[in-house]
Parts: C-alpha cells; structure tokens; sequence
C-alpha cells in the first residue's frame, strides 16, 4: 500500500490531485541533461513514487558534450547516457524515461523545442512539473547556470503556461488526439527564490544511488558523496531538495 503524501512529506506536502476533476497522480521531471532531474529532484521523485504516484522522467538533450574522457565517442557517450539515465530511473521508482535529442550545449529557444515539450506535457498529463529555474545566470553565488538548463527551464516554464493549456496552440497535437492539459503545480530546482523544502533524508540515500548511476560522470565516488551531502544538508541535520513553487491559478 502506498504511503500518504502527508506521511513522506509532512506538512508541506505538494497538493493532492482531485480525481474527481480528472486529475492523476503524476509529476513530471524535465531536465535538460541525463543526470539534471537526479540532483534536482530524485529525491522527491523516489518519494511521490513510494506514495503511488506516477513519475516520468524527460530529458531534453543527448549529454553528447558530457565528458572530457578521450575513451568515448559522441555516438558511444551518448549510448552511455542514455542507459545511466534509465538505470538511475529503476533506483528510484521513475515509470518512464523519455529523451527528446537535442544537442548538448547547443540548446535554443525555438518553437520546435516548444511544441515538443507542450506534446509531452498534454501525453502524459502531469498534476505537477519539476524543472530548472531559467532565471538564475549564477546560482546561489558559486554556479553557473547551463545555458542549457535556462534554456530548458524556460521552455517548459512557457510549455506549462499558456501553451499545454490553450487549444490553439499546436493545434496538430488536437488532430493526432491529444487534448489540452492545465498543470497544477510548478517547482523549479536551482533556484535563488526556493522557498519549498522537500526532506528527503529517508530517501538520500537512494539518490545517491540514483547519481551513481551516472559511471561516466562521477569518477571519485567519496569524494562526490561527501560533497553531495554537505551541500543538501541543513543546518537541523536534514537532507533536503528547494524549490521554487508555483501553484497555479485554473
């Protein structure tokens, strides 16, 4: 039997889908990179996961670009990420993994990207979206935030609203039998503004499990973890992912 949210999250648990509306237990988790959705929101995907709910998983770009190791090829680094993505997926629970191709380092904002992340949001129909915040340059005054990942942020932030909402936009998506879908809830990992803490100290260790899937990208396992830990830790000794919360008007 699956737990209540209220049981893993605590107070402040993200809202209950109503079904009576229609809507699903389902969140949806877009990253621009293999490995993005892991640090941003693994651990609250393991956990709505644990409560029942369906997790999906959509990764924006190959990861061509993510390596400095002369081993790989683009073809084979791409393979590599691809599986490392799927095999973090099964650690924690995530339903499905989708990859839309784009080039690694090469994101722009296009109508293209747009229509592709606005189709996978009315396909799926998410009660929540997770993603990056696009509008950090510098995070938290030590990372430089991927163009990517901005770029990735605020496609999905417009895919949400008005786009995956409104009938005449992409109206092909209506055609080939997908209807318009209204997102509930919005939070955005990597922000500046967070001010919606996830504890997930129950789970922190199947994240870490979920990045280590990720061989081709943490090299010194120790190292990684000491750094991973400290840095989700709060002062209280919890283990927790921040997000910046939309609740969205409907």
């Amino acid at each position: 039997m699956s737990a209540s949210l209220e049981d893993l999250f605590g107070e402040q648990a993200p809202g209950a889908p109503d079904p009576e509306a229609g809507e699903l237990e389902r969140a949806m988790v877009i990253a621009a990179h293999p490995d993005d959705a892991d640090f941003g929101a693994a651990g609250t995907s393991a956990l709505l996961a644990q409560a029942g709910w369906e997790v999906r998983y959509l990764v924006v770009t190959d990861g061509s670009k993510g390596s400095d190791d002369p081993k790989f090829t683009t073809e084979t680094l791409v393979a590599t990420r691809d599986k490392e993505q799927r095999d973090a997926a099964r650690v924690l629970g995530v339903a499905s993994v989708g990859f839309l191709g784009y080039t690694d380092g090469e994101l722009t904002y296009s109508r293209e990207l747009l229509g592709d992340i606005t189709r996978e949001i009315r396909a799926f129909r998410p009660h929540a979206v997770f993603t990056h915040d696009p509008e950090p340059v510098i995070h938290d005054q030590g990372f430089i935030n991927h163009n990517d990942h901005r770029i990735t942020g605020l496609t999905t932030v417009d895919a949400v609203y008005p786009t995956a909402r409104d009938r005449l936009n992409f109206p092909e998506h209506l055609e080939n039998g997908l209807e318009t879908h209204k997102v509930a809830e919005l939070y955005l990992w990597g922000s500046n503004k967070a001010a919606f803490d996830v504890d997930i100290s129950a789970v922190v260790e199947t994240k870490i499990e979920a990045l280590m899937a990720h061989v081709s990208q943490f090299g010194d396992r120790d190292q990684f973890v000491e750094f991973a830990l400290e840095r989700w830790r709060d002062d209280d000794g919890r283990y927790l992912e921040s997000f910046r919360q939309v609740v969205m008007f409907r």
